[in-house]
C-alpha cells in the first residue's frame, strides 16, 4: 500500500543526525479481534478504547551510515535502559519487513529505547503501545527527511498502518479516545489495513471511562497472543465466533453514539468471555485466566447487582482484569477495589487508567 522505492536519503541536504521520541498508549478492545489472515489483516473488526497510564515511551535515534552500504538494518536496542536481544530481534525484523515502505533505513544507524509504564507480556496489550510508539517515531522521522506527512489525517493513517504490521491491535492506539480497525459495512472508510478514528462519535459518557486494570500476575503469558491468532484457524468455532463479532459491533456502535452504558458494559463482558473461551476450545487449548481472575468478576458481579453502579469487567488475552466505568462514581469504585479486589491482585497492585487523548510526541 505504501511502497516508495523513491524515499532514499539525499545526504546532500538532509540532517545527518537527530532523534524522535513518543509517548503511545495501550487500548482495550471492546470487541475483539481474535483470528487473522495475511500480514497482520483481522477476520473481523474490532472497536477499543484508547488509555492514557498504560504507555510506552519510545526513542528513536539516527545517524547516516558512512562509506558502503551493506542493507542491513543497522540497530541498538534498550529496553528500560538494558539491551534486549529478543526484542532486538524482533525489531529488526520488523524493521526489516519495512524496508520496500522505507529504503531508507539500510542507509541509517539507528538506536531506540523503550520502556513502559506497565507490565510487558501480560495481556495489557504492550505491544500495541510499544508497536505503535515505533510507528509514529518513523513517520516522524520519513516527515523529518522528505516532508511528506504534513497533514495528519496522512501522518496518522500511514502510522497505523505501519503500526499493524508490527502488531494488529497497535494501529487502533494512534487515535484518541476511541479507534474501530477492520472492514465492516458499517463504517464508510473502515479497513483491514489500519484503524479509523471513532472520537466523533462517540456520546461524552465513553469520553470519561476509567479503567482500573487489577494485576491478577505480572508473569509474562504462556501462549503468546501471535500463538493464540493462529490456533483459530482450526477452532471449530472460528466461523460462527466472526459473524457474531461483527453483529456486536453493529451493536456497540449504536450504543456508544447514545451513551448507553448497559449496552456497552453487557457486550464488554460477553467479548472477555467469549474471547477466553476461544483460548480453551482452541487445539491445542489453553487457559490464560487464573482463579483470582474468576473470584473477581464474580465479586464485580456482585456489586453491580447489589449498587446498581455501572461497572463492568473485560480482559484481554492474560489474568488482568479490566474494570470500566464512569467517572463520576470513582471514589466509590476505588473503595471496592481497595476493600474486596487487591486482595486478588499480585502485591495489590492496581493500575489506575483511563480513556484518553492518544500519543503525544515528547
Amino acid at each position: 500500500m505504501y511502497e516508495n522505492s523513491r524515499l532514499i536519503i539525499d545526504s546532500s541536504n538532509i540532517p545527518d543526525a537527530g532523534s524522535i521520541t513518543w509517548r503511545s498508549p495501550s487500548n482495550i478492545a471492546i470487541v475483539k479481534y481474535w483470528g487473522k489472515y495475511g500480514i497482520q489483516l483481522p477476520r473481523n473488526p474490532s472497536l477499543s478504547l484508547t488509555l492514557t497510564a498504560s504507555c510506552t515511551d519510545t526513542q528513536l535515534e539516527y545517524t547516516l551510515k558512512e562509506g558502503n552500504l551493506d542493507g542491513k538494518i543497522d540497530l541498538d536496542f534498550f529496553f528500560h535502559e538494558e539491551e534486549n536481544e529478543p526484542f532486538k530481534i524482533k525489531i529488526v525484523a520488523f524493521l526489516e519487513s519495512l524496508l520496500p515502505v522505507y529504503p531508507f533505513l539500510k542507509q541509517l544507524k539507528l538506536t531506540i529505547r523503550s520502556g513502559n509504564s506497565f507490565p510487558h507480556s501480560a495481556g495489557i496489550a504492550s505491544s500495541a503501545s510499544a508497536m505503535s510508539a515505533l510507528a509514529l517515531c518513523l513517520c516522524s522521522l520519513e516527515d523529518t527527511l522528505f516532508g511528506t506527512l504534513k497533514e495528519s489525517a496522512v501522518f496518522d493513517q500511514k502510522a497505523s498502518y505501519l503500526a499493524r504490521l508490527g502488531s494488529g491491535s497497535a494501529c487502533r492506539s494512534i487515535f484518541p479516545y476511541a479507534a474501530a480497525w477492520g472492514e465492516t459495512s458499517q463504517w464508510k472508510g473502515s479497513s483491514n489495513e489500519f484503524a479509523i478514528p471513532m472520537e466523533n462519535h462517540l456520546h461524552d459518557t465513553f469520553k470519561d471511562l476509567h479503567d482500573d486494570i487489577l494485576i491478577v500476575s505480572r508473569a509474562e503469558k504462556t501462549v503468546s497472543s501471535r500463538a493464540g491468532h493462529a490456533l483459530m484457524e482450526g477452532n471449530p468455532f472460528a466461523a460462527p465466533r466472526y459473524e457474531q463479532a461483527r453483529a456486536r459491533f453493529s451493536t456497540l456502535l449504536d450504543a456508544m453514539r447514545v451513551g448507553d452504558l448497559e449496552v456497552f458494559g453487557k457486550i464488554a463482558e460477553d467479548e472477555a468471555l467469549t474471547l477466553h473461551a476461544l483460548m480453551m476450545s482452541s487445539n491445542p487449548s489453553f487457559t490464560l485466566l487464573r482463579p483470582a481472575s474468576l473470584s473477581i468478576i464474580e465479586k464485580v458481579r456482585q456489586y453491580r447487582a447489589d449498587t446498581g453502579n455501572q461497572v463492568y469487567f473485560t480482559l484481554d488475552a492474560g489474568p488482568n482484569v479490566h474494570l470500566l466505568y464512569p467517572g463520576d462514581i470513582v471514589h466509590e469504585v476505588r473503595a471496592f477495589i481497595e476493600e474486596q479486589l487487591e486482595e486478588h491482585c499480585e502485591d495489590g497492585f492496581v493500575l489506575q487508567d483511563w480513556v484518553g487523548e492518544g500519543p503525544e510526541e515528547i
